[in-house]
């Protein structure tokens, strides 16, 4: 099972919603992001599930994590799914920069962010 992650600055309510049904074959989200720690929704691509988790509030509040995991997905890194969400919603959008995984330490503070400026490596704060 394959995993994407990206972090969705200010996103606003449905956002999600309208940006993956453009990309996934089938989506059952309701992601009205209120007061809740996570919004859990599937969908299909290429005839295969993808579940969709959202979690608001982190990194200080303003962000929402995004979460797609699946055998089969439209992108195939963290940076092009950060990358059609960016050109999609236009607010700022954050990364990792490689193929990190649960539980392994972080070698690097670096992430993308995706915004108006451009495409950037930057420490999170």
């Amino acid at each position: 099972m394959r995993d994407l992650e990206i972090y969705i600055r200010d996103l606003k309510s449905l956002a999600v919603s309208e940006w993956l049904s453009n990309h996934l074959d089938q989506l059952e989200l309701a992601d009205g992001l209120e007061d809740t720690k996570a919004i859990k929704g599937v969908g299909q691509y290429l005839k295969t599930a993808v579940t969709v988790s959202l979690y608001p509030g982190a990194f200080g509040k303003r962000f929402t994590c995004v979460v797609l995991e699946g055998e089969s997905l439209p992108w195939n890194t963290d940076l092009e799914c950060a990358r059609s969400a960016w050109r999609a919603m236009d607010t700022e959008v954050r990364c990792s920069p490689g193929d990190w995984k649960e539980g392994e330490p972080v070698e690097d503070d670096k992430w993308w962010r995706l915004d108006s400026r451009g495409e950037q490596l930057v420490v999170w704060n």
